[in-house]
């Protein structure tokens, strides 16, 4: 049985000041949520400060990144351990941070091991351009990105990732996939991908999230689909209004 599952990627939005105010803001409604697990990633300076307000709630906390090195030379960079300090989860692999900051494949895969060896649970990204989306290429890039992201973890530990399906085209931009779309793309691409890496029982175990352009008012349609397990929410996850709602739609699944 798996839990539902919606985190919020604040992405590089909010100050501290902003970031307490948000949480004082939602954290009453979420904490009224049950059946669902709910994630607040902001951006790093803010960590320590919604760490604070969420300890001892039930609403976990997640960091939008991180180097796969424990420490050293590597300047403007967060490890593992950092992260492991205030967090219980890291978002890895984003189509921006791939698109802007060069990640690949290789360097994604490095996080997610790292990860899982700081005790810290991977949400780990994956998706098609438009391009690729329209060429017919979405299975090839997406079976890809996951064999190459996921390779050599430990298979006892495996059903302890989360995956978000982020079709690029979608990010950001208002056009969202349909929900029988994405749950195809999970039954015909993701869990035969995640099966191949880690058996079929561990692929079944193993929540998917969809992302892009999701909302209160789409956020239904994804969440009816039977293999679709939550949502990784962006714009929508900085307004209260907006974010609750999705939480409470998961909550019903």
């Amino acid at each position: 049985m798996r839990i539902p599952f919606v985190a919020g990627n604040w992405k590089m939005n909010k100050t501290v000041e902003e970031a307490r105010s948000l949480v004082f803001e939602m954290s009453l409604s979420l904490r009224e949520i049950e059946g669902v697990e709910k994630v607040l990633c902001p951006p790093f300076p803010a960590l320590l400060a919604v760490a604070a307000l969420l300890e001892g709630i039930d609403i976990g906390l997640g960091a939008q990144n991180m180097h796969w090195e424990g420490k050293g030379a590597f300047t403007g960079e967060v490890s593992p351990g950092m992260v492991a300090e205030f967090c219980k989860y890291v978002i890895l692999g984003h189509s921006e941070r791939r698109t802007f900051f060069g990640e690949t494949d290789e360097t994604v895969n490095r996080k997610v091991c790292a990860a899982q060896a700081y005790d810290l649970i991977p949400i780990v990204c994956v998706g098609e351009s438009l391009s690729e989306n329209q060429a017919g290429q979405t299975a090839k890039v997406v079976g890809y990105q996951l064999c190459e992201s996921l390779k050599n973890l430990d298979k006892d530990l495996a059903s302890r990732i989360v995956i978000a399906y982020e079709p690029v085209w979608a990010i950001g931009t208002g056009l969202a996939s349909t929900g029988e779309n994405a749950n195809s793309v999970v039954v015909e691409i993701i869990r035969p991908a995640l099966a191949d890496l880690f058996g079929e029982e561990n692929s079944q175990a193993i929540r998917v999230l969809y992302g892009g352009s999701v909302t209160s008012t789409n956020a239904a349609e994804f969440f009816n689909q039977p293999d679709i397990d939550g949502a990784l929410v962006g714009g929508a996850s900085l307004k209260t209004e907006e974010f609750v709602p999705i939480a409470r739609a998961a909550s019903r699944l």
